[in-house]
């Protein structure tokens, strides 16, 4: 270790950017939903469990959004034929 730095070059701030289209911020979750979706990440093999609660976010998002009749269309056809109809 050096007895001392030079810092003048330095700069304040975070060392990676963050891309475009993507907010930093912080969220209190509960611990239960957030062991949750740690453990989908770990019985994964690996990834981002906050990538995970976006995408899970987003499916939400698109869910509310979609009108019933769109729901209708894509739910049934599902469901007659897990009866076997």
């Amino acid at each position: 270790m050096e007895a001392e730095y030079d810092f003048s070059q330095g700069k304040r701030g975070a060392i990676e950017s963050t891309p475009t289209g993507i907010t930093r911020i912080t969220i209190r979750l509960d611990d239960e939903v957030l062991a949750w979706f740690r453990d989908q990440v770990y019985a994964a093999g690996g990834g981002n469990y906050q990538t995970l609660i976006n995408d899970a976010l987003g499916e939400y998002i698109q869910q509310r959004r979609e009108p019933l009749e769109e729901t209708l269309r894509r739910v049934l056809p599902e469901e007659l034929e897990r009866i076997g109809k």
